[in-house]
């Protein structure tokens, strides 16, 4: 909130922010109880953790994230699932589904290399769950030449860069109304990532620049 005052050219610090959105009643956003979406009962191979929680980045394509949550409906459960450059934390890929089954995985996936085209060598990251390590899933990775790594069996932390995205867009999106149709919440996710997240939301590890404005410096 104060990078974006700044920009619009207001003097002030974070401790005025503060005190004036406590003065008007603005407050965050908290977190909700977790629903586990992974299914790690499985017989498929798992993969050693590569990334072991060292979420930077030197460049694109170097250390790519993926994971899969939920949104609920009055038609019931929408998974959503997505992949995240470590780079710049643009989302490149991502696909809902009212089954959490490896098309959807996969779907995601294919966006990201369709956008992206990485080389061979970029570390894909993922966590145990029966959708990232399926046999078709693999393929796919071993396909375009991805390093395959997968967080510890039960270990969020592993993976902490795309839960905070999923935090932020149920914070900023999901929670802050009741979805009657599953479409409604697909147009608002497209919305979302393409009209707000990636072009115009701040990260602090970015230096307070949004993901195409980070990439764009970069090039």
């Amino acid at each position: 909130m104060t990078e974006e005052l700044k920009e619009l050219g207001f003097d002030v610090g974070h401790r005025r922010v503060g005190r004036l959105m406590r003065q008007n009643s603005i407050s965050v956003v908290r977190t909700r109880k977790y629903k586990a979406t992974t299914d790690s009962n499985h017989k498929f191979n798992i993969a050693p953790n590569l990334l072991k929680r060292d979420f930077t980045a030197g460049r694109s394509n170097q250390k790519w994230v993926v994971d899969i949550s939920y949104i609920w409906t009055r038609e019931g459960w929408l998974y959503l699932a997505v992949v995240l450059d470590l780079y710049s934390r643009r989302v490149i890929g991502w696909a809902v589904s009212n089954r959490m089954k490896r098309n959807l995985a996969i779907r995601a996936l294919e966006m990201a290399i369709a956008l992206r085209k990485p080389l061979k060598g970029c570390v894909h990251h993922s966590d145990r769950g029966s959708q990232y390590c399926s046999h078709d899933y693999q393929k796919l990775l071993c396909l375009h030449g991805f390093k395959v790594s997968m967080s510890g069996k039960g270990d969020c932390y592993d993976n902490a860069a795309m839960e905070t995205f999923f935090k932020t867009i149920k914070a900023e999106l999901i929670w802050r109304r009741a979805w009657k149709t599953r479409r409604d919440v697909e147009v608002a996710i497209f919305e979302y990532i393409n009209g707000f997240y990636n072009p115009r939301r701040r990260h602090s590890a970015l230096g307070w620049r949004s993901p195409l404005a980070f990439e764009a410096k970069a090039a």
